[in-house]
């Protein structure tokens, strides 16, 4: 199967299966292989637009990309408090779903939900869009990994240094004592429990995605 048709029919795999979209077959349902360790689990249900957009991103930008078997989805539709961020396994519709805070731009008032995106130096707001992984390097939030941003509506991630990275403020007892998330200068921050394995699941030359609906 030639790598284009190979990778679209995975992800429409996912559509079905893991989004919930139209009727599950016994035979799909077969398919999503269960992982012990947590979390794992299928996909959990969101918007099909979202995942209809990571398709599309996924088929722009594969000539590029070193590696197609997993993308990164961040669901900024969703509230701080909430796994947004995915780690999608596109050879068998499995996920891993963590908290991931956003930028301050993006949310003056700190209400916990994503207002807007941005693209402008020093907004420290979150961009929408496709990004590539890059290598990983410590910096003052420790090993943290870089991204290069592919579109127009994130072009500049490199140069404002947006990243991965781990943060104090993205805790799950942030959630337990204010009910939100802290909010990061632009960054993919999360908790410091979950960034070794979001670095190594996302390493680099992947896709990570990030819009809300």
């Amino acid at each position: 199967m030639k790598r284009r048709n190979f990778i679209t029919a995975s992800l429409l795999g996912i559509t079905g299966v893991a989004y919930g979209l139209g009727s599950r077959s016994r035979a799909a349902t077969k398919n999503v292989m269960s992982v012990p360790a947590r979390p794992n689990k299928v996909v959990p249900p969101g918007p099909r637009g979202l995942i209809d957009r990571a398709k599309a991103a996924m088929a722009t930008h594969q000539d590029i990309l070193l590696h197609t078997d997993r993308i990164g989805i961040a669901d900024y539709s969703l509230h701080s408090a909430k796994k947004r961020f995915h780690i999608v396994d596109l050879a068998n519709g499995t996920s891993q779903s963590f908290l991931v805070a956003h930028g301050k731009g993006s949310d003056l008032r700190h209400t916990g939900w994503l207002q807007k995106f941005s693209n402008v130096p020093g907004s420290e707001a979150s961009s929408g869009g496709s990004y590539m992984t890059s290598e990983t390097y410590v910096g003052k939030h420790g090993t943290s990994r870089r991204l290069k941003g592919l579109d127009p509506s994130n072009n500049m991630a490199e140069p404002r240094a947006i990243v991965i990275h781990g943060a104090w403020y993205a805790e799950p007892e942030m959630i337990d004592s204010y009910g939100k998330l802290g909010r990061s200068q632009g960054c993919f921050a999360f908790s410091e429990s979950d960034l070794d394995i979001i670095l190594e699941r996302l390493g680099p030359g992947r896709l990570l995605y990030a819009d809300k609906i």
